[in-house]
């Protein structure tokens, strides 16, 4: 995977597979767009599909996801500049969340372990109610 990929890896849909198997005008058809606009959109930096031995694109299903997440975009106006700003707070979006994910599961562990390490021997006294009588005394004595 090139580092331009791994920038803007998003999370997927769970079954999104990032096998490379579509070819150029196979993933432009599933995209919605020109083939040409995919090539514009790698030199960009925007998409960085795989390449067989030969030189030749090829693109997975969450390159698809992405080439469609770039059209909604710029459907809503952005040029590509902006999309690529976007595209790169969403990674960054995406990567915090995983962060905080993580760092919850730990926290609750740790408190897991803090709570299997109290001592079970350590019981409190059952104690009983005893009331107070003041004794008066004699007065003389």
């Amino acid at each position: 995977m090139s580092e331009r990929r791994d920038r803007f890896e998003r999370a997927e849909a769970p079954g999104t597979s990032t096998a490379a198997v579509y070819v150029i005008s196979v993933a432009a058809e599933l995209a919605g767009v020109h083939p040409q606009t995919l090539r514009q959109y790698e030199r960009r930096g925007l998409l960085a599909p795989d390449r067989t031995g030969g030189g030749s694109r090829r693109y997975s299903e969450a390159d698809i996801a992405a080439l469609r997440r770039i059209q909604e975009l710029t459907d809503e106006g952005l040029n590509l500049t902006g999309v690529k700003r976007v595209l790169e707070l969403e990674a960054q979006l995406a990567e915090t969340q995983r962060q905080i994910a993580a760092m919850r599961t730990a926290a609750s562990q740790a408190i897991e372990e803090a709570h299997r390490s109290y001592r079970r021997d350590l019981v409190p006294l059952s104690q009983s109610v005893t009331l107070y009588r003041k004794t008066r005394r004699r007065s003389g004595s």
